[in-house]
């Protein structure tokens, strides 16, 4: 199948707790060569992650609107947005 991408966001549970932690999700990747990089706003957040999860601080959060999670694989690329103002809690 096709490998695709799904960002999952913070939970009101967490973000209540002064954190938030986004997660991007990598279904049919094989985890060598797949690059995670996180954009908050359009501007890239230098955060290069395989482990595809990003953790701010419920301020930094609260500062950014939209969230991605782009996924370099060889000449494949995916992205996938959220909009925190359109986010429950």
């Amino acid at each position: 199948g096709q490998p695709s991408v799904s960002l999952l966001q913070p939970s009101s549970k967490q973000l209540s707790g002064g954190s938030a932690t986004l997660a991007c999700l990598l279904t049919g990747y094989s985890p060598q060569g797949a690059e995670v990089i996180w954009e908050v706003d359009g501007t890239q957040s230098g955060h290069y992650s395989s482990s595809s999860t990003l953790t701010l601080s419920r301020e930094s959060w609260m500062n950014g609107d939209l969230y991605s999670c782009k996924v370099n694989h060889h000449d494949h690329t995916q992205s996938q947005s959220l909009l925190r103002s359109q986010c429950v809690g």
